[in-house]
């Protein structure tokens, strides 16, 4: 008997078990490579199903729909809208995890009207039984209409089974039922939309419209049809989308209630409804959130001083102890001076950085941060931003550069454009170790209000208000400049609440710490050496030879200042790094910042961690004593020589903090937004007008409280 091949797609939502399964049918028998043209992964793999057939398993990349958000997702319709594509399948198996069916069902309920031969492959069947939750296969695959298979892909449960059910499948003769759209329409536009492309199954023709990725492969002719029909009918692309998911999701509601008996999620939906009232409450919504703020920045505070002194001291105790037992060599001073000073300036921060990501996995590990998103997308509407420029903007907390990734799920190129504009607004985690440091110079930690409420918590939330409100005020103004519509809906699904697991969190909170310290430690060490470098070689005879050039005098040292380190200064002063800083300080005076500040501010667009590194590496070369001092009290001790008052005062702490909430976060925030808009204009105007606002107001700032 001759063999033959049949393909065979495995789709599903990420983290569903897909590679598991892939990698039990196949065995070692696969092959990775990349889609033509992009560097998306491409795993196709092969396996035995009878002694005449064989199948060609190709791993579609996880979508959680049909509607793309990223490139790698564009292929599976790429795949599944073309029979002459050379991974179009002639059987789909999409994989879903029985814990979490709802969300997983979306994406083979479309599939299905695809008119494909499709099997549901229902995952992770064990957890869903030790959870004494039951599950009635036979109804769901009643009540879907298809065949389905229960499996433990990492155990191999269910494969055989799998297996005979795909020949029973490819033995018969797949006749699609007659599809319907699956939102409100009109009879002649189906019409139409069916003989634009000379398809029989109208919901096939409907993506082929409704996705611009799709569309613009359509012939000439083909394409302008489409766009005839849109206009004509007045077609509301994103509308009938959102109308689309929301019938869909109704149906699955429905099934599941049918096929899937659970006690505990009953009660669990009952406590989530009465928790809801309050928390997403149109007034009070608001106070919970802010008040779980002003915990988690009270915490960052009182929590991660402890830890974080011991750090600063111990480095600080570590520098000073290889100063006396290395020789005066220029590796070591490299090593005391530039290396441990800049990395210092970084991993003190460590305990707070690491708290904050707690929060945050706190908050998504109970459900709370999907309401968080709820409450702010009724916030974004009158300001021109879309429903689904709320994740975005969230993620911004953490890092922007992510955030504006996550603008690729707008699908509307001026509300993409507008949000992605705005979200270095957003007051991410880099900011974090700069806002601490100085708050701390200005404001006691023994300061509180009603005995509890830490000052340092209100002015760092402040900070953090005060940057959603710029971000807010600023979308106002770019929707009203590109003539935004509100076109978008947020859809999105409200888990119940539920104990965060406690290895969870701490598991996401060491990931998350992780990356941030080792990518801002790159930067931090290299810029750290550089600077160091700058300091120690000069132009001319000042630097190598400055005892020619100092009055020693009685008059010109004081009892602060001796003569080494008058020494230091002067040679710190007329180096590299020290003449780049007088450079630029006639430019940054108004602001309160002297030429050591200025040094910090060019750096930290690099990343804004930055800036403190590059204080201790400047003050840790300009040092003015022997003993052991953290980067807090080299700060405090920099006194102004002209006016006698500290250097970090009020009105320049207050100054740098409102620079660093209005300046654009950092250079690869601007190289993403370049990737991102495919152009340079968008990402240099953006850089310089919130460089000029950072400018302005912090000019106001300073002048106000100096």
């Amino acid at each position: 008997m001759e063999e033959r091949t049949i393909k065979i797609a495995l789709i599903g939502n990420p983290n569903t078990g897909k590679s598991s399964l892939f990698n039990q049918l196949t065995g070692l028998n696969q092959k990775v490579g990349n889609y033509p043209g992009i560097t998306v992964d491409k795993k196709i793999g092969y396996f035995n199903l009878s002694d005449s057939i064989k199948a060609e398993l190709i791993d579609l990349p996880g979508t959680y729909s049909l509607y793309p958000r990223s490139r790698d997702e564009e292929l599976v319709m790429e795949v599944l809208s073309n029979p002459l594509n050379e991974h179009f399948p002639d059987l789909i198996l999409v994989i879903a995890d029985a814990t979490n069916l709802r969300r997983n069902l979306l994406v083979f309920e479309q599939i299905k009207d695809l008119g494909l031969p499709t099997m549901l492959i229902v995952n992770m069947i064990d957890e869903l039984e030790k959870s004494d939750v039951k599950l009635d296969l036979g109804r769901l695959k009643y009540d879907f209409n298809v065949e389905a298979i229960a499996t433990n892909a990492r155990k191999g449960k269910g494969i055989n089974e799998l297996k005979e059910k795909i020949i029973e499948i490819d033995q018969k003769k797949f006749v699609s039922k007659e599809i319907k759209l699956p939102f409100n329409y009109n009879a002649v536009w189906e019409k139409q939309l069916k003989e634009i492309l000379g398809l029989e199954n109208p919901y096939l023709a409907w993506h082929w419209v409704a996705q611009p990725h799709l569309r613009t492969k359509l012939t000439g002719v083909a394409k302008q049809k489409a766009d005839d029909l849109e206009k004509k009918f007045n077609i509301n692309i994103q509308r009938l989308i959102s109308q689309e998911i929301i019938n869909r999701y109704n149906k699955i509601d429905l099934i599941i209630d049918e096929c899937i008996e659970d006690t505990k999620q009953i009660k669990s939906s009952i406590i989530t409804d009465k928790i809801d009232q309050f928390v997403l409450h149109k007034t009070w919504g608001f106070f919970i959130l802010i008040g779980l703020l002003l915990v988690m920045f009270q915490s960052i505070f009182s929590w991660a001083s402890g830890p974080m002194d011991l750090l600063d001291n111990g480095l600080a105790i570590a520098a000073s102890w290889l100063g006396e037992v290395l020789p005066d060599t220029f590796f070591a001073n490299l090593i005391t001076q530039g290396i441990i000073p800049g990395i210092s300036g970084i991993l003190i921060f460590i305990p707070q950085i690491a708290l904050l990501f707690l929060f945050i996995a706190l908050f998504e590990e109970s459900g709370y941060m999907a309401r968080v998103v709820f409450l702010m997308d009724k916030l974004l509407r009158p300001f021109g931003l879309s429903g689904k420029s709320v994740v975005p903007l969230i993620s911004g907390y953490a890092c922007a550069i992510p955030a504006i990734m996550a603008t690729r799920s707008i699908e509307n190129w001026r509300e993409r454009l507008s949000t992605l504009l705005v979200v270095p607004f957003m007051t991410c985690s880099a900011r974090l170790p700069v806002y601490t440091i100085l708050i701390a110079l200005i404001v006691p930690a023994s300061v509180t209000y009603f005995g509890f409420l830490s000052a340092q918590a209100l002015l760092l939330l402040f900070m953090y208000v005060l940057a959603a409100a710029t971000a807010l005020f600023a979308s106002l103004i770019v929707s009203k400049s590109l003539k935004l519509k509100e076109d978008s809906f947020l859809i999105m699904e409200l888990p119940n609440y539920k104990l965060p697991r406690l290895k969870n969190v701490l598991y996401t909170m060491y990931e998350k710490t992780k990356s941030f310290v080792f990518g801002a430690g790159k930067i931090i060490l290299s810029i750290s050496i550089v600077i160091w470098l700058l300091s120690s070689f000069g132009p001319n005879d000042k630097f190598y030879n400055p005892e020619k050039y100092i009055d020693f005098s009685i008059a010109q040292v004081d009892e602060t200042q001796t003569k080494e380190s008058k020494i230091e200064s002067y040679k710190l002063e007329h180096s590299f790094i020290g003449y780049l800083g007088k450079a630029i300080e006639p430019a940054i005076k108004p602001l309160g910042y002297d030429w050591k500040i200025g040094i910090a501010l060019l750096t930290s667009f690099a990343a804004r961690e930055v800036f403190v590194g590059t204080i201790a590496t400047i003050y840790s070369i300009d040092a003015t004593d022997e003993e052991t001092t953290t980067i807090k009290q080299k700060m405090q001790n920099d006194i102004d020589s002209k006016t006698g008052k500290p250097r970090f005062g009020i009105a320049t702490s207050l100054s740098l903090l409102i620079f660093y909430a209005f300046a654009m976060q950092c250079m690869s925030t601007i190289a993403i937004v370049k990737r991102e808009t495919k152009s340079w204009a968008w990402p240099i105007g953006q850089a310089v007008m919130m460089t000029l606002l950072a400018y302005l107001l912090s000019f106001v700032t300073y002048q106000t409280f100096a």
